[in-house]
């Protein structure tokens, strides 16, 4: 491949792209979650245990309801599980991988649908996998008045 003056203009606005996304909002407030669940100690302590809890589920799961833990270890993952789920700076940390991922998906579409409407772009989102009124996949047949 040939590197023309057009690709050079191409990897300069993807550099700038870069940057812009790196210093958006969603970045920083992904940054500043991160961090704060990470430099808790106790919380991490308490990520470390589930991710070792994790390992004995992997274990459970490959002999299913016949490894003598089964019980134990299905019922202990789930409750430690919620206990970190309902810690307030885990959810302020999904929140924040959720806002910078729809942020992903909104540059994905500009960027697909720049090259042609045609362009099937993959999102996390549903609501941006379609730009029909219903949002897509209504399941109506059309009772909605879509275009689906």
């Amino acid at each position: 491949m040939l590197m023309t003056s057009d690709w050079v203009f191409i990897l300069d606005e993807v550099d700038e792209l870069n940057a812009m996304i790196l210093s958006s909002e969603q970045a920083e407030n992904l940054r500043l979650a991160k961090k704060a669940v990470y430099e808790d100690a106790e919380l991490s302590a308490q990520i470390m245990a589930f991710q070792r809890l994790k390992d004995q589920y992997e274990d459970v799961q490959r002999f299913g309801k016949y490894h003598p833990d089964y019980n134990i270890i299905m019922k202990k993952i789930r409750t430690e599980k919620r206990l970190i789920d309902m810690n307030e700076q885990i959810a302020a940390l999904k929140v924040a991988e959720n806002d910078f991922q729809d942020l992903l998906d909104e540059i994905s579409l500009l960027i697909g649908h720049s090259v042609s409407e045609a362009v099937k772009v993959p999102v996390s989102n549903p609501f941006f996998a379609s730009s029909s009124s219903c949002g897509g996949g209504c399941g109506t047949g059309g009772g909605c008045s879509c275009s689906a």
